[in-house]
């Protein structure tokens, strides 16, 4: 499978024989996301004020699920962090058929025991070391594996095959879901289960411990600007909301994502942390503050003109200039920020 080249990217590709090393290959042979994104995204089954549809923008990244009439406009209440890309080939019995190859060079860290133990279904992540920092595809959906954890694969090495396993999907929306993550915290097992009262079946590499970058976006830029590293993408995503954190939480974000950290490092722990987020939680830039808090508080969220509810996956809450963390909100900046 070989992967889509700008000519500046073919440049490099003929003088050192090595695409640049965080440019991204598409995951199958489908690379309509170029210029015919609906043959590529796998469409939703919809049902909107008595209307039923099969729109291919559910399968996008980002708030393309679940709509909902306010007032005069239509919101989005569902975020979906990956890319659900449609198979190419079928066997005669409708079964797709297409390989599923590493976006990238790594090693793979997670293959998932059983696809009856998590809503993605049989699925692999793989860890990509990229400037210091470690990244996490992941794969899912799959109809079977072929690679195993700790095995190092390069960009396009086979993973497995496309397939429908997980909840909700049948053989006509057979798909790859495809994500490109920052990870949250190595002591996701312990809040996991301070947290919730069902098993984790997939331990660190669960899906809650993943935060997705928007790859739709990275795949698109990239074509403009091959160098485009996966922190400059992180880095230029539009703010939604800020927390102030106490200045004893951990901050283990921090000690995965250094980059993140906006100004000069200080010694010993400033009176509190404050950290932006994304839309959908995607840590975006941490830095020191003086303000004193006794526990995490938002103190700045974008006015969309919606409830925060919508626009946060329910992380915040009120509307206007002023929000507040919900419960679900709170127990997510407990996890990102070490504050336990």
């Amino acid at each position: 499978m070989m992967p889509r080249l700008t000519l500046s990217c073919l440049l490099v590709t003929l003088l050192t024989g090595a695409l640049p090393a965080q440019q991204l290959q598409l995951p199958t042979a489908n690379h309509a996301l170029f210029d015919a994104p609906a043959d590529f995204f796998q469409f939703v089954d919809r049902t909107f004020e008595g209307s039923k549809t099969t729109p291919w923008e559910g399968g996008q990244f980002g708030f393309v699920r679940d709509p909902r009439r306010i007032g005069s406009r239509i919101a989005y209440a569902r975020f979906h962090e990956g890319l659900d890309i449609k198979p190419l080939q079928r066997d005669a019995k409708g079964n797709p058929q297409d390989a599923v190859g590493a976006i990238g060079d790594g090693v793979v860290v997670h293959v998932a025991a059983s696809p009856a133990h998590s809503n993605y279904g049989r699925y692999i992540v793989v860890r990509h070391d990229w400037g210091g920092s470690s990244y996490y595809s992941l794969y899912a959906h799959l109809a079977s594996a072929s690679v195993s954890a700790g095995q190092q694969v390069r960009a396009g090495t086979p993973l497995g095959i496309l397939g429908y396993t997980g909840s909700g999907i049948d053989q006509r929306r057979a798909h790859v879901h495809v994500e490109l993550n920052l990870f949250l915290s190595s002591r996701f097992e312990a809040w996991h289960a301070a947290n919730f009262a069902t098993p984790n079946h997939n331990g660190l590499y669960n899906g809650l411990n993943l935060i997705g970058l928007d790859l739709q976006s990275f795949y698109l830029a990239q074509q403009k600007n091959p160098s485009l590293t996966a922190a400059a993408a992180v880095q230029s995503t539009e703010p939604a909301y800020r927390v102030v954190v106490p200045g004893d939480a951990e901050m283990v974000i921090l000690k995965n994502y250094p980059w993140l950290l906006d100004g000069p490092r200080q010694s010993g722990r400033p009176a509190s942390w404050e950290v932006t987020f994304s839309r959908w939680g995607l840590p975006l830039k941490v830095k020191s503050s003086a303000t004193t808090v006794s526990v995490p508080v938002v103190t700045w969220v974008q006015d969309s003109g919606l409830p925060h509810y919508l626009n946060t996956r329910g992380c915040v809450t009120g509307s206007g200039s002023t929000g507040k963390l919900t419960a679900e909100g709170l127990r997510f900046i407990k996890l990102v920020c070490g504050w336990f």
